[in-house]
């Protein structure tokens, strides 16, 4: 919200020399938050001018221009750049005359860019100065030729000040309203706060109009609506007023344009810039109909099937059955509360105006406004609440502009459908504020600042019955009217103090696990993401399921994007879609990762049914048991992505790219910063490549998977054919882990090192025969790792070779190379008797 200050000292006192930052400042205290400052950036001397006459002179280029004679002081008198009172001026333009009074910048002045203006020849004259278009001066975007200042009813002096007498001297603060403030959407609302801030005297600006008398023969509205959104009409209040016999064609005055472009709206026509202008003032949307153009009364009611708008911007819009309408006799004439219908524009040859001001219901204007795309200023307004008790007054004062700037008639009556709830009230007990905020308020304190906020306070037994004021609709609890008396006295009065930890607490081991698998990963040169947890049934039916049995998902009741409504099952699918971002915009070596929960229903039964316990109340056991048992399984994984390159290319090296063995890799990082011991062995998942895919196990159970992408679904994606992925339980890794680490003693004694070249079956898994090699060496064997697997010659069809590096160590002696040949032999052996292995020659 935009708001000038000149407009605003009309209804809240601003002591002299009050700046930008002062307003900005005073409104923060009272929680609206600051956001930029606006001001038309222009420096004198810019005067009116009276063109006294002009040469046409045509040029070598094609184009006519003006050599200009204009009076820029009275005669007699000094100009504002101590020149002469008639300048020469070079001037392009061709829409003005002989007697005109224009805008002069004369030398040394500056307009916005910056664009200083000094004297300079051009065309062969000298220029002693611009002659202005609106756009020049930010009035406006029009640039076709000069601002006449006859087409905004001034007739001002040669020499007056221009910026003073357009309003250009006037500036404006940005605030940014939150959705539960949709009142700080206008001036009255703001001068509010800033009186409840400073402590100035406040003018309701609703207050100054009085609303006409309401008549049922004045103009005939009735809502109908049968299918309230959430039990709820769509029109409460619906008020009206007739003027007739306008000008519109009569120029919107100076001040007005000079506030409307501040507040960031452009300025239209006389009719149209009159509602904007009272919209920005009293926050109440307010449209108006040629009246000459609408057949019969006016009614409210909700689209039927089939039924189509063409609204102000020319497109023809299909309605659906929940949007609101405005109709007459013929049918739809606008969409309430978003946009008005083409068929009762007012336009230049309306001369009687019918004045609307409405109540609609917030949800469902939000809806219609997102439905058709159409956001606007009306819709932005009702969807955050408007005051259903300041619509007659806001009417009364678009008639009263109509009639003083437009000529206009204004009937003596007015319609008024009115059937706005009453406020309720609401009990406020003794000290309830002080324990809830912490700060020691007193009573009279709490009833003062409740009173100046507008709600009518009443003292009960046990504390305040309080009716909130018609402008707040977020006030609906105590806890509301709490953090009202918060506001209002201060925040500084709030304690700022650090809760101290109880000795011997820290973190939990969880906790530490998590941060250090992160760490790991981060450490190796992985990047963690935070990828969107919503997907799509189907990628939770192929991610989320490894042998494609059917799954249960959660969906949202409100999604966020109708696409993917579902909870994800499996972090692949946000990998991928980060992937594929990150390859859209030139990054093609990745490597990242996600921690992250996962949600795992049971098929067949319903979540999220208990009730929801009462928000500054501490819930009981049961009700928390009850809670934790409506929602599903929410365990916490990690998921990592490598495509590309993992080593570059670079002088004697090749580049490598990303593969099944890199996805082990990470999985070997994590279950190693998790203290577990990681075994895989040949595994399948429908997601994954066949044949490249490894089951992750840890302490015999199935933790996850790791492996390469299925290209089928690489394509589908948009990804390179080879992408390397894994996935985990990160809970299951760190129960299965138990809880102690156990760090072996480093060996001090020289180490035997032999390689192990086994022929087996192509079939027989290199995890089994490590195993067995392991087990039959003994304990002598530090370690194990294997170096090669070849198939090809010398190794007879359907075999395969497997190396192995063996690491052989005694606590309390050196080994002999006997002893280390024998300890080798000896798991030959048994790899040989488990599965035929044979060593190769």
């Amino acid at each position: 919200m935009r708001v000038p200050l000149s407009w605003l000292a009309e209804y809240v006192d601003l002591p002299p020399g009050t700046s930008l930052e002062d307003v900005h400042a005073a409104l923060v205290r009272v929680g609206l938050e600051e956001e930029d400052v606006h001001t038309f950036d222009l420096q004198g001397p810019i005067v009116v001018g009276e063109v006294l006459e002009f040469v046409e002179e045509p040029q070598s280029n094609g184009k006519t221009i003006r050599w200009c004679q204009v009076r820029v002081a009275p005669d007699g008198e000094q100009a504002a750049d101590g020149g002469d009172a008639v300048h020469g001026i070079v001037c392009g333009a061709r829409n003005f005359f002989v007697g005109d009074k224009v805008v002069v910048t004369l030398p040394g002045s500056v307009l916005p860019g910056p664009f200083p203006i000094a004297a300079r020849k051009t065309y062969g004259h000298v220029s002693d100065g611009m002659i202005a278009s609106a756009k020049e001066l930010g009035l406006g975007e029009d640039h076709d030729g000069i601002l006449r200042l006859s087409t905004l009813g001034i007739d001002a002096p040669a020499g007056t000040d221009a910026i003073a007498l357009l309003g250009l001297d006037d500036a404006a603060v940005e605030i940014n309203v939150t959705p539960d403030r949709g009142y700080a959407f206008s001036i009255r609302g703001v001068a509010r706060e800033y009186a409840h801030a400073t402590g100035a005297v406040y003018r309701d600006p609703a207050a100054q109009v009085a609303a006409a008398d309401a008549s049922s023969e004045a103009f005939p509205v009735a809502v109908r609506d049968e299918a309230p959104i959430r039990g709820r009409v769509g029109a409460s209040v619906f008020a009206t007023r007739i003027v007739r016999g306008i000008d519109p064609t009569r120029p919107t005055p100076a001040w007005m344009i000079a506030r409307l472009k501040l507040a960031g709206i452009r300025s239209l026509s006389l009719p149209v810039d009159i509602t904007n202008y009272v919209m920005l003032e009293l926050g109440q949307p307010i449209h108006g109909y040629d009246l000459d153009a609408l057949q019969g009364g006016i009614v409210v009611r909700r689209a039927a099937a089939g039924e189509t708008l063409e609204t102000l911007d020319g497109k023809v819009r299909t309605l659906h059955a929940e949007d609101l309408l405005i109709t007459d006799d013929r049918g739809p004439i606008g969409l309430a509360g978003v946009m008005g219908g083409a068929t009762t524009e007012i336009g230049d040859a309306t001369t009687n105006v019918l004045i609307e001001a409405a109540n609609f219901d917030p949800v469902s204007i939000a809806r219609t406004a997102r439905r058709h795309k159409l956001p606007s200023e009306a819709s932005k307004r009702f969807e955050r609440g408007v005051d259903p008790s300041v619509a007659g007054a806001a009417a009364s004062r678009v008639a009263q502009l109509l009639v003083d700037l437009a000529g206009g008639t204004a009937d003596a009556n007015g319609s008024l459908f009115h059937e706005a709830p009453a406020r309720e009230a609401i009990h406020l007990a003794d000290r309830f504020v002080t324990g809830l905020i912490g700060v020691e308020y007193t009573a009279d304190e709490v009833h003062d600042a409740l009173a100046e906020i507008g709600g009518a306070v009443t003292r009960v037994e046990g504390g305040f019955d309080v009716v909130p004021p018609s402008w707040r609709p977020d006030l609906t609890a105590n806890v509301d009217l709490a953090e009202e008396v918060a506001r209002l006295l201060g925040y500084d009065r709030i304690p700022s103090v650090l809760p101290v930890a109880p000795p011997g607490r820290g973190l939990t081991r969880s906790q530490r696990v998590r941060r250090g698998v992160a760490d790991a990963l981060a450490a190796a040169g992985a990047t963690e993401v935070l990828a969107f947890p919503f997907v799509s049934e189907a990628e939770n039916a192929v991610y989320g399921s490894a042998d494609g049995s059917p799954v249960a998902s959660v969906k949202l009741a409100n999604a966020l994007d109708a696409t993917v409504p579902y909870l994800r099952r499996s972090l692949i699918p946000g990998l991928i879609g980060v992937a594929r971002r990150n390859l859209s915009r030139g990054f093609t070596d990745l490597d990242v990762y996600e921690l992250g929960l996962v949600f795992l229903p049971e098929t067949g039964r319903a979540y999220g049914s208990a009730e929801l316990p009462i928000g500054w109340e501490r819930p009981s056991d049961d009700t928390l048991a009850e809670l934790n048992d409506g929602i599903p399984a929410q365990p916490r994984h990690v998921g990592v992505l490598l495509t590309g390159d993992v080593q570059a290319k670079q002088p004697g090296r090749a580049a490598e790219a990303a593969g099944i063995a890199d996805a082990l890799d990470a999985v070997r990082r994590i279950a190693h910063a998790a203290g577990a011991e990681v075994e895989f062995a040949q595994g399948s998942h429908q997601a994954m490549h066949p044949g490249r895919t490894a089951e992750v196990r840890v302490a015999g159970e199935l933790v996850g998977y790791a492996g390469e992408l299925h290209p089928k679904l690489t394509a589908e994606a948009d990804l390179p054919r080879v992408v390397a992925v894994a996935e985990v339980d990160l809970d299951a890794i760190i129960v299965l882990a138990g809880d102690a680490v156990q760090a072996e003693p480093i060996g001090t004694l020289p180490a035997a090192t032999q390689d192990l070249s086994l022929v087996v079956a192509a079939g027989v898994p290199a995890a089994a025969v490590a195993a067995a090699v392991r087990e039959g060496a003994g304990e002598l064997l530090e370690h194990l790792a294997l170096v090669d697997d070849y198939r090809g010659r010398g190794v007879p069809e359907g075999s395969k070779s497997l190396t192995f590096a063996l690491r052989f160590r005694a606590a309390d002696r050196t080994l002999t190379a006997a002893e280390a040949s024998d300890a080798k032999l000896a798991g030959a052996a048994l790899a040989g008797e488990r599965f035929g292995a044979a060593i190769r020659e």
